[in-house]
């Protein structure tokens, strides 16, 4: 009964080792993708430093690598708070490995004294013959045999058993070390957030002196992206205008086609393929309109960044409170993307351009239609295509304008909409 609590006892502790090696390295995965966030950050921090040194730009750049160096930081009290548990469960694996070798001892131990009280050839022989008869004798014979073998077998148990309490702590040391080494990684990550606060509270303090100036620009910002908004929920309108009366002109004629087709001297008008819209007052889709839309719908959160290159996010959506600037709100219909000068914008997925166009302070848009799912990419210098162009997944459609007069900012304002409402494109990004 005992053995089989240890067995059970040493089943779990390995179970459970094993379950907290796969947290640990998942944890490390983790780890590893928020440091090469802070690194790209690290990098567009470093491109942006020339002109732009008190720019809120900037500072939103810092507040998102002190976030990441916060998740690192929590990552590795995670990964530390992992590896003790495999600690201690190694330990009580020895422990049972321990008690399992005493007791394989002590009966070893018994059964090397009860072998010397019996050392001579001549005591088993005689333990042989002082059988009552002779089928005793040959169940006497197999019985020494037995017991010869269970000594081999229970000292070979033992030699195993001590190279596996070996093994376990040289283990144990191995995770202790690994310990000590992450300790030695969060103390390090430590140092580099409060060297980044500080950087923070000193960008907060020179943009502070410029709180006017700021504030007017911002407000000067948002009556550019209210213009942005404008021009893309016309062409929306337009586009549903246009795709209710196709459909309302392609019932008309499926509905008199039978009175066309009895005047043969009229030639007969080809009738366009139904449209239907998905919701009342929505964008009236054809099937492989349809198609496409439930295409993209279904790759939420796969779809890939609309740039290309190394990029971070710096203006989430919706309405917001800056953090760190209580008088500065922002209310952005997208999100704002930075990555590195030169970088082109890419197609989500596939669809067709719907519309080019200029607004002040975005430089040029473009519109991509996906069924009834729309794209919007602006702040473009260059646009490669034109409205009715077909485009494909990751296909460039434009250059993203690099501001030189703000230390090389490269931003590209990116906007999803589903017919007439304004969506969060960042759960949709993988």
């Amino acid at each position: 009964m005992r053995y089989i609590w240890f067995v059970i006892l040493l089943f779990s502790a390995t179970s459970l080792f094993g379950q907290n090696s796969a947290r640990v390295k998942e944890l490390e995965k983790q780890r590893k993708a928020a440091l090469a966030e802070i690194e790209m950050t690290n990098q567009l921090l470093k491109e942006t430093r020339q002109t732009a040194q008190n720019s809120l730009n900037r500072l939103n750049l810092l507040s998102k690598q002190i976030l990441s160096r916060k998740q690192v930081i929590s990552l590795l009290n995670q990964e530390i708070g992992e590896i003790d548990k495999q600690i201690a469960a190694s330990r009580r694996e020895i422990t049972a490995l321990e008690k399992q070798l005493a007791g394989k001892r002590a009966n070893y131990g018994k059964s090397v004294q009860s072998m010397y009280k019996r050392r001579s050839s001549q005591d088993k022989i005689l333990y042989i013959l002082s059988a009552d008869n002779f089928a005793q004798s040959l169940r006497r014979m197999r019985y020494l045999r037995e017991y010869a073998n269970w000594q081999k077998l229970q000292a070979t148990e033992i030699i195993d058993k001590q190279k596996e309490i070996a093994a376990k702590q040289q283990e144990l040391e191995k995770t202790r070390n690994e310990k000590n080494q992450l300790l030695e990684v969060r103390e390090d990550e430590s140092r580099k957030l409060q060297s980044e606060e500080d950087s923070q509270k000193e960008e907060v303090r020179q943009l502070s002196k410029k709180q006017k100036d700021l504030q007017a620009a911002l407000k000067n910002k948002q009556r550019q992206a209210d213009a942005l908004n404008r021009q893309i929920e016309k062409q929306i309108a337009d586009e549903i205008a246009r795709a209710d009366a196709e459909a309302k002109a392609s019932r008309a004629k499926r509905s008199t086609g039978g009175a066309k087709k009895a005047d043969k001297t009229e030639p007969a008008e080809p009738i366009r393929e139904e449209r239907v819209a998905e919701t009342k007052g929505g964008y009236a889709m054809t099937k492989e309109e349809k198609r496409l839309s439930d295409d993209f719908a279904g790759n939420r959160g796969r779809l890939p960044y609309p740039v290309s290159g190394r990029h971070t996010i710096v203006a989430t959506f919706g309405e917001q409170q800056h953090q760190e600037l209580k008088y500065v709100r922002t209310n952005n219909s997208g999100i704002d993307i930075q990555t590195s000068p030169g970088a082109d914008a890419r197609a989500v997925f596939n669809g067709e351009v719907t519309r080019v166009f200029v607004v002040p302070g975005y430089n040029n848009s473009v519109i991509i239609r996906h069924g009834n799912y729309l794209t919007v990419y602006s702040n473009l210098s260059q646009v490669y295509v034109k409205a009715g162009d077909k485009v494909s997944t990751r296909q460039a459609i434009g250059k993203i304008f690099t501001d030189t007069e703000d230390g090389n900012v490269t931003i590209l304002h990116f906007q999803l909409w589903k017919e007439k409402t304004k969506l969060n494109p960042a759960p949709w990004l993988e």
